[in-house]
């Protein structure tokens, strides 16, 4: 796990940020650092903000108010979106275009060889990130005839591909299969280990709660929990189950996230 006990310089700053979907608020003054080398899961009922939060972090959702800073940058002049990994929260990769696994990952190493002509080193990288999911005997087949696991592999794939300092990924074992599960979390592990700072928006904690060094929970678009990540107990710890409580001292109201995406 990333050393939380012993926090590096922030990667992720937000302070009191707003934001809007059409005319409806959906973050309201959300506060939420993540230091160099944390692992972090977002998780919450569908509708509390989640995905929001990772979208407004990346630009795809304007804030109204606040500010989000990135490696100490403000969001608006930060340029070095190489260092920067990020999975949608889809199970296509390509949107019907036919295009190969390589050329999925490949279009993530765009940023890194600065749109210009790939290099050897840019092809030996897009192999590598294909062999970290375990996508290499794939690499030439067409996305369209990936299963939903194999195309989050490949989406994962093209997130990694640019060598990124900080991985945001957005419910990335939605919909897929036990064995590309426990190939995303091996990956994931493996990324961990070399120093990655990493924000999971989860629909539950699953095989990456081992990884999970702080759980930050939102609720119509607040935070309600930031510390250690909810345990399911009674009940809650059945096979499932769609809630997880993080059970405080007796007599305190318990927090009811729904973990429903």
């Amino acid at each position: 796990m990333g050393a939380a006990g012993d926090k590096g310089d922030p990667v992720i700053s937000l302070r009191g940020v707003h934001a809007e979907l059409g005319s409806r608020p959906v973050l309201r003054g959300i506060d939420l650092t993540v230091h160099r080398g944390e692992v972090v899961a977002l998780l919450g009922a569908n509708g509390s903000g989640k995905s929001t939060v990772v979208r407004s972090i990346i630009g795809q959702v304007p804030v109204g108010a606040g500010a989000i800073e990135l490696f100490g940058t403000d969001r608006g002049r930060f340029a070095d979106w190489w260092r920067v990994g990020y999975v949608p929260q889809r199970t296509t990769a390509a949107g019907g275009v036919p295009a190969t696994a390589t050329e999925i990952v490949a279009s993530g190493r765009l940023s890194r060889s600065r749109f210009g002509p790939f290099r050897r080193a840019d092809r030996a990288a897009v192999h590598r990130a294909l062999e970290l999911v375990g996508m290499a005997d794939r690499a030439k087949d067409s996305v369209d005839a990936l299963s939903g696991g194999q195309h989050q592999r490949v989406l994962i794939a093209r997130a990694l591909v640019a060598e990124p300092e900080l991985l945001i990924m957005d419910e990335p074992m939605a919909g897929v299969d036990l064995a590309s599960q426990e190939v995303l979390a091996r990956t994931l592990r493996d990324q961990v280990a070399q120093g990655a700072t990493v924000l999971l928006v989860l629909h539950e904690l699953g095989p990456l709660e081992p990884l999970i060094d702080r759980a930050v929970v939102l609720r119509d678009g607040g935070v309600v929990h930031d510390g250690p990540p909810p345990r399911p107990v009674g009940d809650h710890a059945q096979p499932g189950h769609d809630h997880v409580h993080p059970h405080e001292s007796a007599g305190a109201e318990p927090i009811r996230t729904g973990l429903l995406s």
